[in-house]
């Protein structure tokens, strides 16, 4: 059972600072030029938190973590950011138009705290596998600044709408909300994110029993959602207190208390996004292999036309995978770019220790047919040695490869909701990086301070 908690959010002071300057992308999409575009902008962006640089004479005491937690405690102190007086939950809405389209969405949902959960427990799910460096650099930034200053992607079932109506209540005549939003800020991919400061207790209360009997799928923020968990487990050792108490808030609910965590570890800052809502959008994450010794494009060819059906394209266009109904991905080497179709008698005794459910996913054939099979390189070989890039854009994977920074790369159709949801409720997990939810969860917008 899902269990949320308003809180007293850090927020940046308006009167400070223009929040347009000092939100960011979350730490795993910021590139090294987004992160000298972001240190430039404002003395107070949220970068030198969340992802700062590292100096060459960093040691035990001085280093990227102490920095960062000395830049929190120096911005509340100065008044740049400031607590809440009330706890809160907070409406939150993201308007975008669908990447290569002329298509514009809105995905709503809230942010809370969210209760952590080991995955045993059934109430939090996975969908993907993670990379253990990237979790132990969470871990020393939590322990450091004692403050989760990202939200976890949180995805939960309610054909009914419940959230949606006591949130955002219903379009106005000419299409605008009822209830104006309190911050309205666009990034610099032009969406446009919208924040609604929701303090009744009562709206607060029915919000945290709606969610009560939820599911909840990760889809952004897998690594913070599994280091938090070994954070609050930790945590609770050290206070000899039990993180999964039982649950007496219905009594408290009723009397009008607002629910707080048994301590401050055992929970982290999410934003909830109903799956049943429309404004969803996957993208493909394409994979670019590099670092192959002695790597023959024409040999990779004909290895693997034992498997697939082969098929020499003008270009790279994608729009080509829409049309095919069973797995298919796009093959750019410097000789040219290929559609590999599969063959399924051919592949399917190469699948049969996998669910019925992963075997027909492109992601998975991708990896355990083309990546581990022919080209050696199992999930062990690909999280030692980082000879596999995660890329959005089919252009720049492409270009990769033509201008002799990578052997091959493969453009992939994107994971359904409907796949995700099936793999992740059976408890099973796909390869890293097999989503790209788009567009992404502001940084900055508020803070869960510890402390």
């Amino acid at each position: 059972m899902a269990r949320i908690y308003p809180f007293r959010a850090l927020r940046y002071n308006l009167a400070r600072v223009n929040m347009e300057d000092v939100v960011t992308q979350p730490y795993d999409k910021i590139s090294p030029a987004m992160q000298d575009r972001y240190y430039e902008t404002s003395p107070y962006n949220l970068v030198r938190v969340i992802l700062g640089k590292h100096l060459p004479d960093d040691n035990d005491q001085q280093n990227v973590y102490t920095r960062a937690a000395d830049t929190l405690r120096t911005w509340r102190k100065e008044g740049i950011l400031e607590e809440e007086g009330e706890p809160a939950l907070y409406g939150y809405s993201q308007t975008y138009t669908v990447p290569h389209t002329n298509e514009v969405r809105e995905r709503r949902g809230f942010i809370a705290l969210g209760h952590l959960y080991d995955y045993a427990d059934k109430v939090v799910y996975r969908h993907e596998q993670t990379f253990p460096k990237h979790k132990s650099d969470r871990m020393s930034l939590f322990k450091a600044t004692r403050a989760y200053c990202e939200q976890i992607y949180m995805l939960y079932s309610d054909p009914a709408f419940t959230a949606e109506k006591l949130i955002f209540g219903v379009k106005g005549p000419e299409g605008q909300d009822s209830n104006p939003a309190d911050l309205a800020i666009t990034d610099e991919y032009g969406v446009v994110h919208r924040v609604w400061k929701l303090t009744d207790p009562n709206l607060i209360n029915l919000l945290v029993t709606a969610m009560a009997d939820k599911k909840l799928i990760i889809a952004d923020g897998h690594h913070r959602y599994e280091t938090s968990v070994a954070y609050a487990k930790e945590r609770s050792a050290q206070l000899k207190l039990p993180l999964n108490q039982p649950r007496d808030e219905e009594e408290k609910l009723s009397s009008g208390h607002l629910p707080v965590p048994p301590f401050p570890e055992a929970a982290m800052m999410m934003t909830f996004v109903n799956m049943d809502a429309p404004g969803i959008t996957i993208l493909p994450t394409h994979r670019v292999v590099h670092g192959i010794q002695g790597f023959s494009s024409p040999d990779f060819i004909t290895r693997a036309s034992a498997y697939f059906d082969i098929k020499e394209l003008a270009s790279h266009d994608v729009s080509i995978l829409a049309q095919i109904d069973r797995t298919a991905f796009i093959a750019v080497t410097v000789d040219g770019s290929y559609l590999l179709t599969a063959k399924p008698e051919a592949i399917e005794p190469l699948l049969q220790d996998l669910p019925a459910r992963q075997r027909q996913l492109d992601v998975v054939q991708l990896h355990r047919i083309v990546l581990d099979k022919l080209l050696g390189l199992d999930q062990e070989t690909i999280t030692r040695l980082g000879s596999v890039n995660y890329l959005r854009e089919a252009d720049e994977a492409a270009a990769m490869v033509t201008e002799g920074d990578a052997n091959i790369a493969f453009l992939i159709k994107p994971i359904t909701l409907e796949q995700l949801k099936e793999v992740s409720l059976a408890g099973d997990v796909m390869p890293q990086k097999s989503t790209d939810f788009y567009p992404k969860l502001l940084s900055g917008l508020a803070i869960y301070a510890l402390d």
